[in-house]
């Protein structure tokens, strides 16, 4: 009778070994799995989408050359926002957003480099010209989404949010219809969190491919500063192809 017990209590230990390792491997990898957010430029697009995601539930850390200036900004944001560096705020984020004007990236890339290599990054910023310079008509030749990638070396660029202006975004956020951002990277752990944190924003997600075709909804391009929804996005990309 003891070795028929001792029998049953191995079976029923056996069993819950096996479904423990079932749950685990059913489990989705925590890999991808993003809670803290530095956003570097805290302008009109930095505030806007630290709002959106602050809302959402993640922890925000927006960052500039004066992190003083920014306290007001994070008070009225809420929900525990912090301000920092550049550095501290690369060093925060398990995804990191650039928002600052395009010339700044090829110094920032360098200055960051450490704090950003392998981590998911998402280029806001628009490259102009009269503003750019040199730095803006080499990505606008070469194509944004692959300057970015050049200019932050390292880091796994996502193109993203660069196609509305940060009144749109703030606006048209969880509209419904949802309206469309379209997004392109090259890495595919950095695309699934860039996708998450464009729905938890609240806009439907495009990914138009790989960052060569960033140049779709670049400055210049026919869906810059296009608002539209999913299947109007699609629709316009379907007829350019």
């Amino acid at each position: 009778m003891f070795a028929k017990k001792l029998t049953c209590l191995a079976t029923l230990l056996l069993a819950a070994t096996v479904g423990s390792h079932t749950a685990l491997a059913a489990t989705p990898s925590s890999a991808s799995t993003v809670h803290n957010i530095g956003i570097v430029g805290a302008g009109n697009m930095g505030e806007t989408l630290g709002k959106l995601w602050a809302d959402a539930g993640y922890h925000v850390m927006l960052a500039s050359r004066h992190p003083d200036s920014l306290r007001s900004t994070a008070n009225e944001i809420g929900h525990g926002t912090q301000v920092g560096t550049a550095e501290q705020a690369s060093q925060f984020g398990d995804v990191v957003v650039i928002a600052v004007p395009y010339g700044a990236l090829p110094q920032l890339g360098q200055g960051l480099h450490q704090q950003l290599a392998g981590k998911t990054v998402i280029d806001v910023s628009n490259p102009y010209p009269g503003r750019d310079g040199a730095t803006a008509a080499k990505a606008l030749s070469l194509g944004s989404g692959k300057a970015s990638a050049q200019y932050l070396s390292g880091a796994h660029v996502v193109r993203a949010f660069n196609s509305l202006a940060a009144t749109a975004i703030a606006s048209n956020a969880h509209h419904s219809p949802l309206i469309a951002i379209p997004y392109a990277g090259d890495n595919s752990k950095a695309l699934a969190q860039a996708k998450v944190l464009i729905q938890q924003a609240g806009f439907a997600a495009v990914n138009t491919g790989d960052l060569a075709t960033a140049t779709r909804f670049q400055p210049g391009s026919s869906l810059f500063l296009q608002v539209l929804d999913e299947q109007a996005l699609r629709a316009q990309l379907a007829d350019e192809r």
